[in-house]
């Protein structure tokens, strides 16, 4: 057991842009639009279970862009609630986005940045200082090289983050198929159609 349950978790979700995306040089393009499968998934997810969902965005008016269209459409609320930005990098030294953070009440803390290592990193880390507890989502991130995944990988793992994919982590979140937020998980898998994409194969 990794401690994050449906009733003690977050969903923060930094810097999925329209811009950004094509930043995660580590990954090919077809890759890339993988990132969106399961930041998608997350997000439909936490919606379903009706977990507090934090969103943040960077210079939505230079080559950032605005967030991914699809979060506009899965989570208006949260969107609208977005906090933009204005150039701080490390998300947390933003304080609109820290005391959202904060006021989710959670303690546990699904994380996913695009880059990896430039979006995910520093926020994860801060948040980590201040004692949350944090799982870095991998497959819904992606890094600017694959020597900036690396290391991205090896700070979150000695930071003490929880380093996983989406489907493991939210499978064991719900620890059992009885649990009432299994609905949620099935209804998001469906609407990304993720089963249909694991039978092709070839997910990163």
């Amino acid at each position: 057991m990794n401690g994050f349950t449906v009733e003690n978790s977050a969903l923060i979700l930094v810097d999925h842009q329209v811009g950004t995306i094509n930043w995660a040089g580590a990954l090919a393009p077809e890759q890339r639009e993988q990132i969106k499968v399961w930041a998608n998934l997350l997000l439909r997810f936490a919606k379903g279970a009706n977990m507090p969902i934090v969103m943040t965005s960077s210079m939505e008016d230079q080559a950032q862009g605005r967030l991914l269209p699809e979060f506009e459409e899965i989570a208006p609320e949260a969107y609208a609630a977005r906090i933009k930005r204005d150039g701080v990098i490390n998300a947390w030294d933003d304080a609109n986005f820290a005391n959202a953070v904060r006021a989710t009440g959670k303690k546990y803390l699904i994380m996913a940045g695009l880059t990896t290592e430039v979006c995910l990193v520093p926020p994860a880390l801060s948040a980590i200082a201040e004692g949350f507890k944090v799982a870095a989502l991998l497959d819904a991130s992606g890094g600017n090289t694959q020597l900036g995944e690396r290391y991205a990988e090896h700070e979150l793992n000695k930071a003490g983050a929880l380093v996983i994919s989406s489907m493991p982590l939210i499978t064991g979140m719900l620890g059992n198929w009885t649990n009432p937020a299994s609905g949620a998980f099935f209804a998001a898998a469906e609407a990304g159609n993720i089963f249909e994409l694991q039978a092709k194969g070839n997910l990163r």
